[in-house]
């Protein structure tokens, strides 16, 4: 079985490697989509395979590292393409979160990637 969990953080980044006259070489911002895909046995007597406030508490920490701020000043985000950051969120998460699977993340409504691990 697997369960989800969505989240929404602001962010500002510019992409320093994109070519001169690439609109996202200037500084920009998202709101961004994260959705958490975690599989597990479903535990007989809570009912669920894991608690949504312990996703939630997991996640607080690494998303408040991220939101409001700029993209580019996160250690280890010089470059924050969407596919880096997947990278980066799954790289904090996975340790935390048994059964992760894979993470979503939209940049744009019509644009994101999908991540699920080396």
């Amino acid at each position: 079985m697997t369960i989800y969990q969505h989240f929404t953080f602001d962010a500002a980044h510019f992409l320093p490697h994109v070519p001169a006259g690439h609109k996202c070489k200037n500084l920009h911002g998202h709101t961004y989509h994260l959705t958490i895909y975690i599989a597990g046995e479903l535990l007989e007597k809570e009912g669920w395979i894991i608690d949504f406030s312990d996703v939630k508490a997991t996640l607080a920490p690494i998303i408040s590292v991220l939101d409001h701020h700029l993209l580019n000043e996160v250690p280890g985000l010089e470059n924050p393409t969407a596919e880096l950051l997947a990278k980066w969120i799954w790289d904090k998460t996975r340790p935390l979160l048994s059964g992760l699977q894979k993470i979503e993340l939209k940049e744009t409504p019509g644009t994101g990637v999908m991540y699920e691990g080396n």
